[in-house]
């Protein structure tokens, strides 16, 4: 599962001319969701996100979190981030989850962001979305639930051959 965050000003997505989710500062996520994907994988970048200092301090530094800041968050489902661009020039969505299975984790992603506490705004699955986003700083992140996987450092090499 993958999330493109943007911590925004205002951010809002139409559907067919109508508003269908609107938040003032916040986040704006945009989230795919691969194959086999887990609940595990939504709760993981639930937390990351809500967790991660990219708001403000009095000192103008990056120490407040969403749930310090109380950021509003708006969800906008987005297969395209799987894309696979490595052969030819049409992307490959292969590995995006199909989308009973995407909306599923999606609309979990949904309710594990609103149960932190704070505001949650989102778009239609499977609509054709318009997305208003006024990106602040700009600040703009990708989190990868396969990161989770990862040690957290290399290892080090063994001092004996």
């Amino acid at each position: 599962m993958k999330v493109l965050l943007q911590r925004v000003i205002e951010a809002r997505v139409s559907v067919g001319g109508q508003v269908v989710g609107e938040i003032g500062p916040g986040l704006v996520l945009l989230l795919g969701v691969a194959q086999g994907d887990l609940r595990e994988d939504a709760q993981y970048l639930v937390e990351k996100t809500v967790n991660l200092r990219i708001f403000d301090d009095p000192q103008g530094l990056f120490n407040l979190s969403a749930l310090d800041v109380k950021a509003s968050l708006l969800l906008v489902s987005q297969f395209t981030l799987l894309a696979n661009t490595r052969k030819g020039r049409r992307p490959s969505f292969v590995d995006a989850a199909a989308p009973e299975d995407a909306e599923a984790l999606f609309n979990c992603f949904v309710a594990q962001a609103r149960a932190t506490g704070l505001k949650v705004e989102t778009g239609r699955f499977r609509e054709h979305m318009l997305v208003d986003i006024h990106n602040d700083g700009p600040v703009t992140i990708i989190l990868d639930s396969e990161e989770r996987k990862k040690p957290r450092r290399p290892p080090h090499p063994s001092p004996h051959p």
